[in-house]
């Protein structure tokens, strides 16, 4: 099995696909566009890896950060979950975005997520809330008790702006989710002012 890699990045391919040289030997890798952005072609890089075995197909995942792999290995062996929808998931949420999430059952935040419609993120709210629990990535709380997801208090400030609920998923889909609310918040706005102009 393979854990990590350490090589030069020799490509980039447009469906989210790095080649990795690592000795003589190029390993084609799955990532998130996020991760994909930090590859660049010529530079050195380390990812680890989840090797992924099937009868038809061996696959390799791979991420900057272990607590990303290790969200990613939780997610697949959760029902309904294949490595798609949880490669999908990673490049929407970081694990510490998504602890938050499934910690405040916030459904809106994961219908972010390309292919998850609100059926499916009440199963995924249901499904993870005991499987995210891992000590690395537990949320604090906030001071009040209650906790509250940032992407939630984001995209209700926009929806208070008077944007819609579509312009607003497709703006919080392109920030970063692991930044506060005042970097979503600003993010978001810049990237809907552009488009409306």
């Amino acid at each position: 099995m393979i854990g990590s890699l350490r090589g030069v990045v020799l490509e980039r391919t447009e469906d989210a696909n790095a080649l990795v040289e690592v000795a003589g030997v190029g390993y084609l890798v799955a990532v998130t566009p996020r991760t994909l952005a930090e590859l660049e072609p010529g530079s050195p890089a380390f990812l680890y890896v989840h090797h992924h075995i099937r009868e038809d197909a061996q696959t390799l995942f791979g991420f900057l950060h272990r607590d990303e792999r290790t969200t990613f290995q939780v997610l697949i062996a959760t029902h309904g979950i294949g490595p798609a929808l949880a490669l999908a998931i990673l490049g929407t949420h970081s694990p510490s975005a998504l602890v938050d999430i499934i910690a405040s059952s916030d459904l809106g935040a994961l219908t972010l997520v390309p292919g998850v419609g609100k059926k499916t993120a009440e199963r995924l709210l249901i499904e993870l809330r005991n499987k995210l629990s891992l000590p690395m990535l537990d949320p604090l709380p906030s001071a009040g008790g209650a906790k509250h997801s940032v992407i939630g208090d984001v995209r209700e400030a926009l929806a208070g702006l008077g944007y819609g609920p579509e312009e607003i998923r497709e703006a919080l889909r392109e920030v970063p989710s692991d930044s506060d609310a005042g970097s979503m918040l600003r993010d978001a706005l810049k990237l809907l002012g552009a488009k409306r102009a």
